[in-house]
């Protein structure tokens, strides 16, 4: 199983990016996403940043691919989508519908979360346009996995979120700039302040969801390691950890740890523990409410 590490979901400065992905080229991952894929106001990089970084990372051996917007609402956004599709340096992963049929009959794209691909019918389709390589959808349970694997079309390959806050719900509305009062189309990047986005709590002063600008998330931080093993017998043949800013190599390393065989996944999970910034949950996995915590055996 290939590690695979997300686009970054967060808004920050263009120095950090490019310390970061320098950071990941000697992290065991094998795959990377890039690209602005939450809000169009985010032009801290541009293409030829991305595609500067992407061949920085594929000189240190990694799979690079560039993500397209998860919710274009202009003709800017439609422009960059092209812009994307049209690269010749990498393949593209496809967040909505637009770009999957910009990108139908070249074959070799991936599928992204955000398509929203719940049973044999919709991959079938997507295979048949080209897809390489499908996303699960972060609802899907274990049962449903295992049926979706069960007629895959040949030749695609199953990626599966196995770590990190879950991307909830995307909206026209700035949560960030309404937070600080302001209209989104003077935000004033509101959403740098917050490199992990903003958290949010219940009147009982528990943790609920994040904010990171036009996206919610969830507080708590999704994570899958003691199920590596499960994940591996299916079949999956990626697992996609969602960056945030601290940690990530660590992180990173003790998953591949697990993959490996140096740890087991308990002790992976508890060499997690000190570089998560939230309490884990696995609820969607094992067909429970997102937010829970299930304990190996007890689903």
């Amino acid at each position: 199983m290939k590690l695979a590490l997300a686009p970054i979901p967060g808004y920050w400065p263009k120095e950090a990016v490019y310390e970061f992905y320098e950071a990941m080229a000697t992290a065991p991952v094998d795959i990377v996403y890039l690209g602005e894929t939450i809000c169009a106001r985010r032009h801290a990089l541009r293409l030829e940043d991305w595609l500067e970084i992407g061949r920085s990372l594929r000189k240190a051996g990694k799979e690079v691919i560039l993500s397209t917007p998860v919710l274009p609402e202009s003709e800017a956004q439609l422009m960059a989508i092209r812009h994307i599709t049209q690269n010749r340096d990498f393949p593209v992963e496809a967040n909505d519908m637009g770009a999957v049929r910009l990108l139908a009959g070249r074959g070799g794209f991936v599928a992204g979360l955000h398509l929203n691909i719940y049973n044999p019918a919709a991959l079938g389709l997507m295979a048949g346009l080209g897809a390489k390589r499908w996303v699960m959808p972060l609802e899907m349970n274990r049962q449903d996995l295992a049926g979706m694997m069960a007629s895959i079309p040949e030749g695609v390959e199953t990626e599966v979120l196995g770590y990190g806050r879950l991307p909830l719900a995307f909206s026209a509305r700035c949560f960030t700039a309404r937070h600080y009062n302001l209209p989104r189309d003077d935000c004033r990047f509101s959403c740098m302040l917050h490199p992990d986005g903003l958290r949010l709590r219940t009147q009982e002063a528990e943790d609920f969801l994040v904010i990171n600008g036009v996206q919610m998330q969830s507080a708590k931080v999704y994570c899958l390691i003691r199920e590596l093993p499960v994940l591996q017998e299916m079949g999956v043949n990626v697992l996609r950890l969602v960056p945030h800013s601290e940690g990530m190599p660590d992180i990173a390393a003790r998953y591949a740890d697990v993959l490996s065989g140096h740890l087991s996944p308990e002790a992976g999970e508890a060499a997690l523990q000190p570089f998560m910034p939230a309490a884990p949950c696995n609820g969607y996995w094992h067909g429970q409410s997102g937010m829970a915590y299930v304990q190996p055996g007890l689903s």
